[in-house]
């Protein structure tokens, strides 16, 4: 399976009694399948997974695969292997398309760990596998060789979502993976046409929760080749990645959807609410794109 184009990387909408917001998170993903993504994927770092319970975790998944028309990447990763193969297993009964799963964080693993951590998962499960590496939040980087020897070893290893900003790296995993069925995307915004001028298929966005249309756009003329106009729309839409990452990710995008008039709600702690400067430079951003 490939993996082309914009997948946003779903907020995770809250009552203000910090319950999840259900009918909130239907009107998001039909929000987002009229923006025309090419998937969606809920239960990640910008889906506030960290401080989601068990049981909402699985209550999330199951929403999204109900309510969605498109596929379905399910973030089911985790510092403990064999909690990650339980919310992999779960995800793929309750009929998502693929899962994403993030390097282990704060344990630091080696990379013998690395391999048998996903190994263990790509053991226990048929769907596909997006792997992520986000060095600046786990605080290890998952290296070409790594990557390359899962996606040798396992079919179902079919992605991985690069945002360690290592442009020699991420060339090199392109490279090293050309000849099987391996999908390199964005985990980056800001990143995603000269990811895609290297040869990446697409990018998981947190911008798109909010403009899905505009990412779409750049993504597909990103993936038509032509960079000339890719590079306008990435110009257009510079300022608000920027805006969109004054804070921690996902302070700002879920402001912008309550400003926007889609489902964001509080955020639960230890994640604050977004200092008042910022909220007043966020608005300006946003008021530029404006229909």
């Amino acid at each position: 399976m490939r993996f082309t184009g914009v997948y946003p990387a779903m907020v995770t909408p809250f009552t203000d009694e910090e319950e999840i917001d259900v009918e909130g998170m239907r009107s998001n993903i039909a929000y987002l399948e009229k923006g025309g993504v090419a998937g969606l994927v809920p239960c990640g770092s910008t889906g506030e997974s960290a401080t989601l319970s068990f049981d909402e975790h699985k209550k999330l998944v199951e929403l999204t695969v109900d309510a969605a028309s498109v596929p379905v990447i399910a973030g089911t990763g985790s510092n403990n292997t064999a909690e990650a193969v339980e919310l992999t297993r779960y995800a793929q009964d309750a009929g998502a398309d693929a899962a994403l799963l993030i390097v282990p964080y704060y344990n630091k693993p080696m990379k013998s760990g690395l391999i048998k951590h996903f190994s263990a998962i790509a053991q226990a499960c048929e769907i596909p596998l997006i792997l992520y590496n986000i060095p600046g939040r786990t605080g290890i980087n998952m290296d070409p060789e790594t990557i390359s020897t899962l996606a040798h070893e396992y079919s179902n290893v079919a992605g991985v979502k690069e945002a360690s900003a290592n442009f020699t790296q991420i060339s090199n995993i392109i490279e090293i993976t050309r000849g099987l069925e391996f999908s390199v995307i964005s985990g980056d915004d800001g990143l995603t046409l000269p990811m895609m001028a290297l040869g990446a298929t697409g990018v998981i966005s947190v911008t798109a929760d909010i403009l899905p249309k505009q990412m779409g756009r750049l993504a597909q003329l990103c993936l038509e080749g032509n960079f000339a106009k890719a590079r306008d729309v990435h110009y257009q839409l510079a300022p608000l990645f920027k805006a969109l990452f004054i804070e921690t990710n996902p302070i700002p995008i879920k402001k912008a959807c309550d400003l926007l008039g889609l489902a964001g709600g509080p955020l639960r702690l230890p994640l604050t609410t977004m200092a008042e400067p910022n909220v007043v430079k966020l608005k300006e951003t946003l008021a530029a794109y404006a229909d």
